[in-house]
Order: structure tokens, then sequence, then C-alpha cells
């Protein structure tokens, strides 16, 4: 069932990647010592940068490998069934680059630095959305960051939420709007490494806790006007592209849910082995010899079947917009309870934190709270279906 290749992997740099199951294993050498620390994965993402896998989305011309879906989500797949924390802050990575090469509000010479500084650096970027007034902007609702035009450039003020990945990053994404009348909203283009950026470590969540999604305060934060790169006015949004649409959904449930799936792989590695090699002195044979653990086996791996087609077909875009959301939840939620199934299946050794299905356990909960969330993909799919 391990969605692991061993396919090599060939950036525009040439750089030979080993075999993706040796990525996983080096990764997972750190992954409870993460876990515990909450600390950043920086060593992971050097690695990877080493292999040239940060650069993997970024398109040919800036010497990036402008790689499929399908090969993004093999990388993500087995970096995540390593140390899934890493794979998230590389996900949005790949995700951001792919909106970038897909974007023609973006100025050119921006876009150029960005990519370069993927390819060259390793560099990270990723959004920063979400605020404790307004929440999750997929829900609707102005942002409370404010871009204010002064003489020097942009001046940005403002409070970042789950900001995945801050401490690596080398650019932000800021969801902002500016301080017009008639405001502008969208997406200003900010360094990290900008004067006025305070980092709040508030980032101490149940799963996932190696992603760094500590909070982000803005003050005074000046940019130059031309890093308004992709702005409209917030009374006259551009139309909805769908065709658009459907490719950015589509790309987001190859990926994102690849994490979550990934987590549920490992946790099914685990539960197979201890299974094999656990002998009750009672029955004197491994567990794995009794029908009621095989079937609990074959229904997990029922699961993740499901998962594997929905995966292939999202890389595929072979889905319409509300059908990619709705195979997001799918796979979640499958991920989920494939991981409690084999809970059951090990008791307490499952809830030791001497063993990993704990950690893959609280891990994988996390993919509930990616958007789009279960509600929102089942009601507009609902929507869709009634609308004559």
């Amino acid at each position: 069932m391990s969605s692991v290749q061993s396919t090599r992997l060939f950036t525009r740099r040439q750089h030979i990647q080993p075999p993706l199951e040796q990525i996983t294993e080096q990764l997972t050498q750190q992954a409870a010592a993460l876990d515990r620390s909450g600390e950043f994965p920086h060593t992971n993402l050097a690695l990877l940068h080493e292999y040239g896998l940060l650069g993997l989305a970024c398109e040919q011309r800036y010497g990036g490998a402008e790689a499929n879906l399908s090969t993004l989500q093999q990388v993500v797949s087995a970096i995540a069934q390593g140390e899934p924390s890493t794979a998230l802050i590389v996900c949005m990575q790949y995700l951001h680059h792919l909106r970038l090469a897909a974007n023609p509000s973006w100025p050119e010479a921006l876009r150029g630095t960005v990519s370069l500084s993927a390819v060259q650096r390793g560099a990270l970027i990723n959004s920063l959305r979400v605020e404790p007034e307004l929440g999750s902007p997929a829900r609707g609702g102005l942002p409370h960051t404010v871009a204010a035009r002064t003489s020097a450039g942009w001046r940005l003020n403002g409070h970042k939420l789950y900001t995945t990945g801050i401490e690596g990053l080398s650019w932000l994404a800021i969801w902002a709007r500016s301080d017009d009348a008639n405001p502008q909203v969208g997406t200003w283009l900010v360094p990290r490494d900008s004067p006025g950026i305070t980092l709040k470590r508030s980032w101490d969540h149940l799963g996932m806790r190696a992603t760094g999604s500590h909070e982000v305060i803005l003050r005074d934060v000046i940019v130059p006007l031309i890093h308004a790169v992709d702005v409209y006015p917030a009374d006259r949004p551009p139309p909805p592209d769908t065709a658009q649409l459907q490719a950015a959904a589509n790309a987001h449930t190859a990926l994102l849910p690849a994490i979550y799936d990934g987590i549920a792989q490992a946790a099914r590695r685990w539960l197979i082995a201890w299974l094999q090699q656990r002998v009750p002195a009672s029955l004197g044979a491994p567990l794995a010899s009794l029908a009621r653990v095989q079937e609990a086996v074959g229904q997990i791996d029922g699961l993740l079947l499901v998962n594997q087609s929905l995966l292939r077909q999202a890389a595929a875009q072979a889905f319409s917009t509300e059908q990619a959301n709705l195979a997001k939840v799918t796979i979640t939620e499958n991920a989920i309870v494939a991981v409690e199934k084999a809970l059951a299946q090990s008791g307490n050794h499952g809830l030791t934190r001497h063993n990993p299905l704990e950690r893959h356990y609280r891990n994988v909960l996390c993919g509930r709270i990616h958007t789009p969330q279960n509600d929102s993909a089942w009601i507009n799919a609902g929507k869709a279906s009634l609308t004559p």
C-alpha cells in the first residue's frame, strides 16, 4: 500500500535524488524528537534543498524542475511518511509556486526573484492569511491587516495566526487591504527579514508540532509599491475563472491530503510489523494470525486504496472544483479512520509514546483544519448538485 516509489527524481539542476524510501527513512530518524520539542525542522529542509526538492515546483525558466502534480505528490507523501510537519511546509511551498506560475498579476521581476531564490537557496514562501478577528478568509470578510501608501512605499500593520513555516520562510505573502476609502484587497509580498516583523511563539498544538505555525505581528513594515503583487478593489473582485479554480482545487487535493494519507501509511506499516512480531502467551502465535486482526487490517487497506485512487485522479486534474474538495475531505477522513483502527488493534502499545502510533494519530487529526473544512465542502457540493 505504500505510495513511496523507488524512482529517482531529477531537477533542472541535474541533482540525482535518492530513492524516496531513503528520504522517508532519513526524516523518520528525527520525527519523534521534533514532535517532543516542537523545534523547527531546519535540518530536514536543508537536506531537501540539498536534494533539489525545494525548487521542484518552480518553472524551468528559473532553473526549477516544473514537476507535474504526480511527481510532487510522490515527494510530499514520502516526506510525510517520515516527518509530516516538514511535509506541510514543503507542500505549501509547492502550492504557492504552482499558483505563481499560473498568476499573471505578479510583476516579472518579483516572480523571478522569488523563484530563483527557491531554486538556488531553498528559499521558502507561504501565505499569511488567518487573523484573530477575521479567522480564515475562506469564510469571507475583509482582512484587518492594512497596507497604507507612504512616500517610502507600502506600510503594513497587522496580526497573523497559524503562519506555517514562519521560522524558515524567506517570503511572506500577506493577505491585507489598502487604506483607501474603497480598499484594495489581496496579496502583498514581504521579505521575512524586513524590519518591523515580530514572531510570537504561540504554536503548541496537539499534532504537527514542528511546523512552527506561530503568530506574526507586523508593525510599520515597509515594502516597495510594486510589492502589491495581486490586489483588486474589494467591491469589484475579478470574475471567477472556472478553469483556474478547478486546476487550483485539484492541485490542492493532489498535495495537501497526501500528507495525511502518508501519515496513515506510516501508521499502517508500524501496525503490520507489530502484529507480526507480537506473540501473546495465551495465543502462542503472532496476532497477525487472527482472523479478526486480518479483517481490521483489510479495512485499513480498503480505506487507503480509496485514498490512492482519489489522489491519482486529483493529480490528473480529473475532478471538478466541488469533486476535488469532496475528495480532500474523504482522503483526510479515511486517513483518520485508518489510524484509529490501528490504535484499536494495538491497545496500550499504540498509545504509549515509546511507539510512533500515538504521534501518527495526533498528526493525522490536523488534516481536518485545512481549507476546505468538511462542512464547506459538503455544502458547496450540495448546492452545485441542487442548482437547476
